[in-house]
């Protein structure tokens, strides 16, 4: 069965469903999981009147919500009695598909289990879709948890 699951999280509702799933599945596996999160800086506009960009008060922001997703599925992983690693990867530019790629790759995950907005029509098409985006590339078995319609609506389930 899988015995690496790796799960991606970004503190979304999808990525903690997906978060969920997961350790559900390592439960029943005895699997390892390892959560990991994805930093990416987008590019930002500059002042040419001051030639300065003060991007230390964002990326700190970033970090500390990052560094707080990490120490939730920490916890996850602690209540639940499952094994378990996080990381945080920063993208440095490239596509967080490729990332996670990699990242799956250099963790040989038996299964990677990612959230899903459920995006449909104009909305999938501007904001795009990671986790189709992975699915098409991923070279091992994914799960795809989307989050519900209502945000307040839980899949029973869980």
């Amino acid at each position: 069965m899988y015995q690496r699951i790796l799960v991606a999280i970004d503190g979304s509702q999808a990525a903690q469903l997906a978060l969920e799933q997961a350790l559900n599945i390592a439960e029943v596996a005895d699997s390892t999981v390892t959560a990991v999160f994805v930093a990416e800086h987008a590019a930002q506009m500059i002042d040419i009147g001051t030639g300065r960009l003060d991007e230390s008060a964002r990326t700190k922001a970033s970090a500390e919500a990052a560094m707080a997703t990490l120490e939730d599925a920490r916890a996850f992983f602690e209540q639940r009695g499952v094994r378990g690693l996080t990381r945080i990867v920063d993208a440095y530019g490239e596509d967080i598909v490729s990332v996670l790629s990699r990242v799956a790759d250099t963790c040989e995950a038996d299964l990677v289990v990612m959230g899903t907005h459920g995006r449909r029509g104009i909305g999938r098409l501007l904001l795009g879709s990671v986790a189709e985006a992975f699915v098409r590339r991923a070279n091992m078995p994914v799960l795809l948890v989307r989050r519900a319609r209502d945000q307040d609506e839980i899949p029973s389930e869980l």
